[in-house]
């Protein structure tokens, strides 16, 4: 089964990747945009069935290594949920 992690920086936490992709796109005059935040996007490809122990399986994947839990939130989505 496909599972996506997607991690981002916590709210509060200074962005300066997104810092510099704001900059580069205001400077490229699109205007619009207010903020960039930049992730990470991690995709596993799991041997196994039961969509609640691949749930809590790859929570403890990401608590462990990952994500750095201090400074980023993590969101398990299960391939048909994606």
């Amino acid at each position: 089964m496909k599972v996506i992690v997607n991690i981002q920086l916590k709210q509060g936490v200074l962005d300066p990747q997104g810092k510099a992709v704001h900059h580069a796109l205001s400077s490229l005059s699109f205007d619009e945009v207010k903020g960039v935040r930049v992730g990470k996007q991690i995709v596993l490809d799991i041997d196994a069935d039961d969509k609640e122990t691949i749930k809590k399986r790859v929570a403890k994947m990401s608590e462990e290594l990952l994500a750095n839990t201090v400074i980023e939130d993590f969101e398990i989505v299960l391939g048909d949920e994606a």
